[in-house]
């Protein structure tokens, strides 16, 4: 019941969506469970990781599909799997067909408990046919590991001067471990892109594991992105209620669970966040929840309006959809919501402007949408 209500991802389609839209809408491919999608940078080639551990990539300039091999074992159990997928931007031309790949996944450990990974690796793809990782190598792991298959969370985002790698790491539902700095759960993390601790870290002078830290308090961040102007915010769920984006500041507590705008899946009360409760506000948070997937900050190629917006894929019923918000001095306001027929797992934007979204669960359809007129 937890997972079901976490990830509103398992089972289940909602209802057709209804009214207007924006979009045009074409399909480019359907996938088995995705859960991420990354373009490989100075390419039409979008690559798309599947949660049982299988990754595909999609030609988009041919229509072209084809696989990765290579790839972890995952532990592919509840919200568990093949997890983010990221690229450098400074390799946009890579030699002869072969850049860094990043990954996380799932790992399933000794058995007995698990913990998110981030692997780095090598992507070699041949003209014409498919791609393989060569010599990927866990570079990160959760600490410690536990026995929960939910909330890993595990998203990339490069800071825009591409010297550092930030990943968020979620509380695997512990609650309690997200409060302190002993771990990594709950947390948001600045690393060296060799997977190190960055120096500089608000917590280093505490050694061991804090060192990686940047912020703490969080839950379930599915979404971690820099805005057009150099911010850091995250996108995270709540437990009943609570979904939130926050703006994310070094050294930074951000409440969970001691403080959420949601309630415990027994109905037992969290106190809301207030203005004096010691802890980072969220800069927005929903009830009834989003259900949020990632979400990215669009650049306003064809949609000018609609520039430096956050755009989150919903996987909420109902409504559900895509979430446009508007983020100015660190508050949010919801602008629209475009209803999908099913649940959005993923968005990303290619060159021209257009957007890609990926359907969560089996038989999950890549979408591409540009402007309806």
């Amino acid at each position: 019941m937890l997972i079901a209500s976490c990830s509103a991802a398992q089972s289940g389609d909602s209802a057709p969506a209804s009214g207007d839209t924006p979009f045009a809408i074409e399909e480019k491919g359907t996938f088995d469970s995705p859960w991420a999608i990354a373009f490989a940078p100075g390419t039409q080639t979008l690559f798309i990781t599947e949660k049982p551990g299988t990754m595909k990539f999609v030609d988009l300039a041919s229509g072209r599909q084809g696989s990765v091999t290579g790839l972890p074992a995952v532990h592919n159990q509840g919200q568990g799997g093949l997890g983010d997928v990221a690229f450098l931007a400074s390799e946009s031309a890579p030699t002869v067909g072969r850049r860094t790949i990043y990954l996380t996944w799932a790992d399933p450990g000794d058995g007995s408990a698990s913990f998110a990974a981030l692997g780095r690796g090598t992507l070699v793809c041949v003209e014409g046919g498919d791609c393989k990782i060569e010599g990927l190598t866990t570079i990160w792991r959760q600490q410690p590991a536990v026995s929960s298959p939910g909330h890993y969370s595990h998203k990339i985002a490069f800071s825009p001067d591409g010297e550092y790698l930030f990943l968020s790491s979620g509380e695997r539902m512990q609650g309690a471990p997200a409060q302190a700095l002993d771990n990594n759960l709950g947390k948001v993390l600045r690393l060296n892109l060799d997977g190190t601790p960055a120096e500089g870290n608000p917590f280093a002078d505490h050694g061991g594991v804090a060192r990686e830290i940047w912020s703490y308090g969080h839950r379930n961040l599915l979404g971690l992105q820099f805005d057009l102007d150099g911010q850091l915010w995250d996108l995270e769920h709540g437990p009943a209620g609570g979904d939130e984006i926050n703006k994310i500041e070094p050294g930074n507590n951000y409440g969970w669970p001691v403080r959420s705008n949601g309630n415990d899946y027994s109905g037992a009360d969290i106190p809301d966040h207030t203005p004096d409760d010691g802890f980072a506000q969220p800069a927005i948070s929903w009830n009834p929840v989003i259900a949020p997937g990632d979400f990215i900050f669009y650049s306003g190629k064809l949609w000018p309006e609609w520039r430096n917006h956050a755009l989150a894929a919903g996987m909420g019923r109902p409504p559900q959809g895509l979430v446009r918000v508007s983020l100015s001095d660190g508050e949010g306001k919801e602008e629209a919501r475009y209803p999908f027929e099913k649940r959005l797992r993923d968005i990303t934007e290619g060159d021209d402007g257009a957007l890609y979204v990926i359907e969560d669960g089996p038989d999950g359809r890549l979408l591409r949408l540009t402007p309806a007129s």
